[in-house]
């Protein structure tokens, strides 16, 4: 079952296929057999997603047990460009196959085994509530992809692939059929060179282990919501003339066109450096 999944959804545009069974509550057996806790191990070192941060898959799928974990490279020139525009453009039609895909994953899983599928968002729409404020996604991809065997957590907080390094993008399809988690990566991918926080320009690496997500959006995303706010605070108290000005400033047409596209990343240094995205 597992292989005719990943045959079809590297068939619909995802470049790496993995697959993590869910740990359930503290006490709940797992689909690989082990006992829902914090690491909890099923059989022959096989690890199942965990995220004590994220929010319980269940809350999405009610009696979810596994998820399959797609990959999608990045574009290396665009990636690359110092045109953030081009870099912009690849990644929404990363988010475009992807949402894609997901549907399409759901879709077969559903109308091929009779089980139920959950699409999970890559990105946006996100949980804007007041306790959350877009910062947690209803799985932590990253986490999930290392349960699924595509790789492992480096210095910069983000995934490590063996292949396509720190140049790729995830998305996830949760279902309530039982599949074991893959084997998990054991290669040291990351050499704790400290590039990604030397070219940090927002200092949101500071602290090994933890990224500081503000200061990153601050740069990564600089013409977000908090630009607009901003924006707004200055506009409301010019005067006529200088509100005129103000509607042919940068800030407010980009934030238009934010509306549009979504989130505008301006900032993606920390995966440009890494050396473990050069594929030997």
């Amino acid at each position: 079952m597992k292989e005719s999944i990943r045959q079809f959804a590297a068939g619909l545009g995802a470049d790496v296929v993995g697959f993590a069974g869910v740990v359930g509550p503290a006490g709940a057996v797992s689909p690989a057999g082990a006992v829902g806790s914090a690491g909890a191990v099923g059989p022959a070192g096989v690890a199942d997603y965990e995220s004590s941060r994220s929010p319980d898959p269940a809350a999405t799928l009610r009696g979810v047990k596994s998820m399959v974990v797609l990959g999608y490279r990045e574009v290396n020139g665009s990636l690359e460009s110092e045109n953030t525009r081009s870099g912009m453009a690849a990644r929404m039609g990363c988010m475009e196959l992807m949402f894609r895909d997901s549907y399409l994953l759901a879709r077969y899983l559903e109308g091929r085994t009779g089980a139920k599928a959950a699409v999970i968002a890559p990105s946006y729409p996100l949980d804007l509530g007041p306790d959350v404020l877009g910062l947690r996604g209803d799985v932590s991809l990253r986490h999930a992809a290392v349960a699924a065997g595509l790789g492992v957590l480096g210095r910069h907080n983000l995934l490590i692939h063996p292949q396509l390094g720190t140049r790729i993008v995830l998305s996830a399809v949760l279902t309530d059929l039982v599949l074991e988690s893959d084997p998990p990566v054991e290669q040291e991918l990351c050499d704790d060179c400290g590039l990604c926080v030397e070219a940090c320009p927002a200092r949101a690496l500071a602290d090994e282990g933890k990224t500081h997500v503000f200061r990153c959006l601050k740069v990564s995303q600089a013409f977000g919501i908090r630009a607009l706010y901003k924006y707004l605070q200055r506009f409301v108290g010019a005067s006529p003339e200088q509100q005129r000005a103000l509607l042919k400033e940068p800030t407010l047409l980009q934030a238009h066109q934010a509306t549009g596209i979504g989130f505008q990343y301006t900032c993606n240094r920390c995966m440009v450096v890494c050396p473990a995205a050069i594929d030997p």
